[in-house]
């Protein structure tokens, strides 16, 4: 399956952003799919997860109350509704798409920047 991530940017504290992952290739409702990020010289972290018709999620303890990870199947397409974002927030956001909630995760898209300014 290839991914596409997108949705990105430069924002305030405070504000929102919405990022999009479209899938193509295999079915997408045979996969979990997941966010990641990676902050400059760290390793990659799950933020976010959702099982592959919606019922389950799991979220990162720092963006617990944040976020909401969600699916659109017939879009093929996941989200991340990140709201209040913080500086720590800052870092490259990855989706990826595989079979258990909390990985490992099979296949990758490209990266996104987030950046939040204080």
């Amino acid at each position: 399956v290839q991914l596409q991530a997108s949705g990105g940017g430069l924002v305030q504290a405070g504000a929102s952003l919405r990022l999009s992952c479209r899938a193509s290739g295999r079915p997408f409702r045979d996969h979990t799919m997941a966010w990641y990020r990676q902050i400059l010289g760290k390793e990659r972290d799950l933020v976010a997860a959702i099982s592959r018709i919606g019922v389950s999620t799991y979220y990162g303890d720092s963006v617990k109350g944040r976020f909401t990870i969600s699916r659109d199947n017939a879009e093929n397409t996941a989200y991340l509704q990140m709201n209040r974002l913080e500086p720590e927030d800052t870092a490259v956001y990855y989706c990826a798409a595989g079979r258990w909630l909390k990985g490992p995760y099979d296949y990758w898209g490209q990266g996104t920047q987030v950046t939040v300014s204080s």
